[in-house]
């Protein structure tokens, strides 16, 4: 079916903001997404008719009881869990990491070894550097070519040893949009015997994930970055998760997902997510032919499949019109014969001027960028421009438009031309 952006944004109140008399333009997703209409509605339907704590004998309990085990029932389709328990929630996928690395930690000792990533958000590396600074344990990185921009599997061969642990992984790059290749990464790693964990809040939002096929052993990623509510989502595999130790108070369940659901679970959040997924969900109903019939998963195939085919087109035209200046470095793969390999999330920098002022530039013109590290401290270190303030983050998802791109690069070309 023809994509129709224009009825998509219909689904995104938040699109309708002004600036200067002309419609704001929303590019700074991979911080945080437009909400839908769908999830603003269900969360608070949530808090009218289902505002109950879990465990009672009386309706309203009763009802945010369903409403929660149809959101863990929604949560584990969406990243293919094997069964039932495996995925529970908390505020942040850093809160989320912090506290399983603790978890993981009960499975360490003095001199193992974890292997993290340069091109990693910090939310993946922070928790394991303090983990490791806490139980004394190695550290190695697996480094990526700033002229390819992504990994090199046999240097993940060369650091493994038989003390390695714990490989610590991204899923797509917040700075450089590249998508990993997690499932060699992880058999790589499972050749030792390390756990896999994966963060894929960047990729959440423009591809389908499928623990099954990644085989790694803990994923995860953010609702606020897939059109939902500011609350993030784990799963681990449950053979891994009956051996850590859960962190939690002596009347919580000791059966899963409970044990790892630290304090009372976020009703309204829960919904906010399940409706995130089914609103994805829904646009394979609408853009690749599926039905309510076909399942969940099916369903989020076609959805996914609909949003790629439009960043795809979305970054092609963002990266030719950026390259087109001599002055402009795009630090990532701007191959158009490539674009399976990275997510449509896209950093630059321009010589001798400092991101910050291109992005305020841009935010005067009501055009919302990000500038700056983003948080993915390595990978600005190892692309040699953190010192320098950072590069400029524009990511396009799929209610953005090619004429909204358009006026970026225009306004981009002021700037350069100045």
């Amino acid at each position: 079916m023809n994509y129709d952006v224009e009825s998509v944004r219909r689904n995104f109140p938040g699109l309708q903001r002004q600036k200067n008399d002309q419609q704001a333009v929303f590019l700074d997703n991979p911080a945080g997404t437009q909400v839908a209409a769908s999830v603003i509605e269900r969360m608070t339907d949530v808090m009218i008719n289902a505002n109950g704590n879990l465990g009672g004998f009386f309706d309203t309990s009763l009802e945010a009881a369903s409403r929660v085990e149809a959101a863990h029932r929604a949560a584990e389709a969406f990243v293919n869990a094997y069964e039932e328990g495996e995925v529970f929630f908390g505020q942040s996928a850093t809160a989320l990491t912090f506290a399983m690395s603790r978890s993981i930690g009960s499975l360490l000792s003095a001199g193992d070894e974890i292997i993290l990533s340069r091109m990693d958000h910090d939310a993946n590396v922070a928790p394991w550097l303090m983990l490791a600074e806490d139980l004394n344990l190695g550290v190695k990185w697996l480094d990526f070519s700033t002229e390819t921009y992504e990994f090199d599997p046999d240097d993940l061969v060369k650091l493994i040893s038989d003390k390695t642990r714990l490989v610590a992984v991204g899923y797509a790059s917040n700075i450089t949009g590249t998508i990993n290749n997690v499932q060699e990464l992880a058999q790589i790693a499972h050749r030792v015997g390390a756990l896999v964990y994966v963060d894929a809040v960047q990729y959440a939002p423009h591809g389908l994930i499928d623990v099954q096929r990644l085989g790694c052993d803990f994923l995860v990623c953010s609702a606020y970055k897939f059109f939902g509510p500011h609350y993030a989502l784990l799963w681990g595999r449950r053979s891994v998760l009956d051996r850590v130790r859960p962190y939690k108070v002596r009347a919580a369940s000791d059966t899963l997902p409970w044990r790892f659901t630290n304090g009372t679970t976020n009703r309204e959040q829960l919904a906010g997510v399940h409706a995130a997924i089914d609103y994805i969900a829904s646009l394979g109903d609408t853009f690749a032919g599926t039905t309510p019939a076909s399942g969940l998963r099916e369903r989020l195939e076609g959805g996914y499949k609909a949003m790629k085919r439009h960043d795809d087109q979305l970054a092609l035209k963002l990266i030719e019109g950026l390259r087109a200046h001599n002055r402009v470095r795009v630090l990532g793969i701007t191959d158009a014969r490539s674009l399976d390999r990275r997510v449509s999330t896209v950093t630059f920098v321009a010589e001798g001027i400092p991101s910050a002022d291109i992005a305020r530039h841009l935010a005067s013109k009501g055009i919302h960028v990000w500038s700056g590290h983003n948080y993915g401290l390595e990978a600005n270190l190892r692309l040699g421009i953190l010192e320098s303030g950072g590069g400029v983050r524009i990511g396009p998802v799929h209610y953005n438009t090619l004429e909204e791109i358009d006026r970026t690069l225009t306004e981009i070309s002021e700037t350069l031309s100045r």
